[in-house]
């Protein structure tokens, strides 16, 4: 286990991987370009290498850390910050919209975990009306998803509903040698910023989501596989799209169309259901 210069001891289970290299931090952070104004908050600070600039930047700042023995070394090394607050939680769990002052947006950093950086991805995009953009270090290979275009190998459930929300942009590499300890894999920046309002309206999001996940569930199979049950092969054929296709080669228009029929048609047989007069 491998032991940060300031004693503390990265940890695995946590997911823990230091960010050492000034030159990247200084490049996040100008990414990032906070102003005075700004509401920031970081998920994971660590040992606070990019909280440092941020609150040299920004003097208000929140932080969602989870490791118990990282808070008292924030608490010591930013103490005469006023407007810096540590909350000991789970970001998985955490509410962000108890940080929300008045009508503010929250601007979201982080140097996520790799092993929960998709699902705190969707746990965030649940508040993103209260989040003017996220910047977020992850496995790149994550970054490769968010930002790929139907059609490709990457592109998947977290590619289409991350779209669906926001704007995805890749903003640069971080190799290995730039953490202590060193992961296996290399890193990237991402930017994601919450669309005022979608491209392509769903009616339901909860169904379109539920939509995007059945459709991947088996990456391999037609969507004439993967829908059956849900969809038959003539709505499809409706719908202009055909059934022998894989979900991959499918854009966000069309998942939006899908999702969009499924909800009309489960309105409909709703309401015929509810007029249905009793025996």
């Amino acid at each position: 286990m491998a032991v940060s210069p300031k004693g503390h001891r990265a940890r695995k289970r946590f997911g823990q991987n230091f960010l050492q290299d000034s030159g990247i931090i200084r490049r996040i952070v100008r990414s990032v370009a906070p102003s005075g104004q700004d509401h920031l908050v970081e998920i994971g600070p660590g040992l606070g290498a990019i909280t440092e600039l941020l609150l040299e930047e920004n003097g208000q700042l929140d932080v969602v850390e989870l490791d118990r023995d990282l808070i008292p070394i924030l608490r010591v090394k930013f103490f005469n910050y006023p407007g810096f607050a540590i909350h000991e939680a789970d970001a998985l769990k955490f509410d962000f919209s108890s940080l929300r002052q008045q009508d503010e947006k929250l601007r979201v950093v982080g140097n996520l975990p790799y092993n929960i950086s998709t699902p705190l991805i969707f746990h965030l995009l649940s508040f993103q009306g209260l989040i003017q953009d996220m910047h977020f270090m992850l496995q790149k290979e994550v970054v490769d998803r968010l930002a790929a275009q139907p059609g490709t190998g990457q592109w998947g459930r977290l590619s289409v509903m991350a779209q669906y929300y926001c704007d995805v942009e890749s903003l640069f590499g971080v190799p290995p040698e730039c953490f202590d300890p060193q992961p296996k894999v290399d890193s990237a920046i991402v930017r994601l910023t919450p669309k005022v309002q979608p491209t392509h309206l769903a009616k339901d999001e909860a169904q379109l989501a539920n939509t995007v996940r059945l459709a991947f569930s088996q990456r391999r199979k037609t969507l004439r596989n993967n829908l059956r049950g849900v969809l038959e092969v003539e709505a499809l054929e409706n719908l202009g799209i055909d059934p022998q296709r894989r979900p991959e080669t499918l854009t966000l228009e069309e998942f939006v169309k899908l999702s969009n029929y499924l909800s009309s048609y489960l309105s409909n047989y709703q309401t015929e259901q509810a007029w249905q007069p009793t025996q």
